[in-house]
């Protein structure tokens, strides 16, 4: 019994030790409240109980919750109460973010509008930026894919251009720039779509002047070596035509052909010294290998660079092809992520700028080897030398001195005896006789010492010889002669005239 009973005993002290731990196990200490500022507002203070915090936190827990009008309401209501307060600035932006995370085309228009003002009021401010970038991310989140409107597309280029640079010295810049880029993935894939198929159709000008706009546009383009590929398979399809086209001179069919295979293996080698990783390099070089054309060797840097692109670009996988099917927006995982992204957007080339391009090759290939048309000269003036180059005009004669200038003497035939023309003096034979029996002489004067320049003889003084009053009883004698008067019968007058046929048995 004893042992029994000490058995019990020992139980029950163990079930009780048992218990008392188990019941402090369960007791836990009590939690104190941590003082947390939910705004995380660099400017606020956590310990703060200002009017105008308590509402600005009001509202930050009413925009976590999804309350999106109370929060608006909170902010409105101290942006009016507190013009002053240190918490404007972060209250109007909240505005906005507000109708930001809200969402849906009214929401995501208010919510430009007041990042919009919010830039105009605090242009210095470090928040302007962000204010800049969710601008950007507005028309971002509206992007369609590329064979959709791409207006949204546009707009969010536009806005983060804008925000690059406006603020460089942004903490945000990096985020913007890959934001670009993907934008700009989606413009080119775009471009390049609509000048495949232009060059499917065979509309080769028009392919050309898209493809050449991404080529030089968007050089971040992850299939930028299929845009040159194309532009040098448009340009060989061109070469083709030509070759078929009928009418054209066999001459000049064979230069317009060499102008557009060289125009082709231009783009080809290209492909292979700027995108010398990419994947469609080697049929760049088996078309100039065909073409009989020299294939260039890219640079050190070149390669570098283009692997760097090719390794930050993340290729297609199953997931997202299905999630391109799903979601609205277009897929950019296969957009570069290094490299400066295009900032200024370059002049566009269009379809009648290739055209022109045509025309001006083929007048090329018509006028070659022939002689270059010459300039329209004026003439020389008539007393200068001709010139081999221009022509010349008649030259002015002058008169010699103490001749008429006529240059030739009249003789009468056959007697020799000659007549000068009145006015002239006859020249004297000199040297052998002249022939009897010609009827004009030698140009020019025979003798050889010219005739002594006489002066001029004074001009006399002029005098006057009115006398005083001549004049005036001049005057008035003619001015008292009477007009003679008109003689009438020499006159012709109607009245006079003698009536004929009926006129006469009119006695008016």
């Amino acid at each position: 019994m004893n042992r029994l009973s000490r058995s019990f005993a020992v139980l029950a002290l163990a079930s009780l030790v048992l218990s008392g731990v188990t019941a402090q196990a369960k007791e836990k200490n009590p939690k104190h409240k941590k003082n947390q500022d939910l705004s995380a507002n660099p400017l606020a203070n956590v310990n703060s109980k200002q009017p105008d915090k308590e509402l600005f936190d009001k509202a930050m827990v009413a925009m976590k919750k999804g309350k999106y009008d109370v929060a608006r309401l909170d902010l409105q209501t101290m942006l009016n109460t507190y013009p002053d307060s240190e918490y404007r600035m972060r209250a109007k932006l909240a505005v906005g973010d507000s109708w930001f995370k809200e969402g849906g085309t009214a929401a995501l228009t208010q919510a430009e509008s007041e990042y919009k003002d919010f830039i105009t009021f605090f242009p210095n401010a470090p928040e302007a930026a962000e204010a800049q970038m969710k601008v950007g991310d507005i028309y971002y989140q509206q992007m369609e894919k590329p064979d959709r409107d791409w207006n949204n597309a546009q707009d969010a280029e536009k806005e983060y251009r804008t925000m690059i640079n406006m603020f460089p010295d942004s903490p945000l810049i990096p985020r913007a720039k890959q934001k670009l880029r993907d934008v700009q993935e989606v413009l080119a894939e775009r471009e390049t779509q609509i000048g495949l198929y232009y060059g499917a159709k065979e509309n080769f000008p028009a392919s050309i002047a898209r493809l050449q706009t991404v080529v030089d546009t968007y050089p971040l383009y992850s299939r930028s070596d299929q845009a040159l590929l194309a532009i040098g398979d448009a340009y060989a399809g061109e070469a083709r035509m030509v070759q078929i086209a009928p009418g054209i001179n066999p001459a000049v069919r064979e230069r317009l052909h060499t102008l557009y295979e060289d125009k082709a293996a231009a783009a080809y080698a290209k492909v292979i010294t700027r995108y010398p990783m990419a994947p469609r390099v080697e049929d760049a070089r088996d078309r100039l290998v065909a073409m009989n054309k020299p294939v260039p060797e890219p640079t050190d840097a070149a390669v570098a660079e283009n692997d760097a692109e090719q390794k930050s670009e993340r290729p297609i996988r199953f997931t997202d092809n299905i999630l391109g099917i799903i979601k609205r927006g277009p897929t950019v995982v296969e957009a570069a992520h290094v490299g400066e992204p295009s900032l200024d957007d370059p002049k566009r080339t269009l379809a009648p700028d290739i055209t022109k391009e045509n025309i001006a090759l083929f007048n090329e290939a018509a006028n070659a080897g022939k002689p270059a048309t010459a300039a329209p000269v004026t003439p020389t003036g008539p007393n200068e030398p001709p010139r081999s180059d221009q022509p010349s005009a008649a030259p002015e004669l002058a008169a010699p001195a103490g001749g008429s200038g006529v240059g030739v003497t009249i003789v009468n035939a056959p007697n020799g005896n000659a007549s000068a023309p009145s006015g002239t003096e006859a020249a004297p034979a000199t040297g052998a006789a002249a022939d009897p029996n010609a009827l004009v002489k030698p140009v020019g004067p025979t003798n050889e010492a010219l005739p002594p320049v006489d002066k001029p003889a004074e001009a006399p003084d002029q005098v006057n010889d009115i006398k005083p009053g001549t004049a005036q009883q001049q005057t008035a004698a003619d001015a008292a002669k009477k007009k003679p008067k008109a003689n009438l019968d020499e006159e012709s007058s109607s009245k006079k005239k003698k009536k004929k046929g009926l006129g006469k048995l009119n006695p008016f």
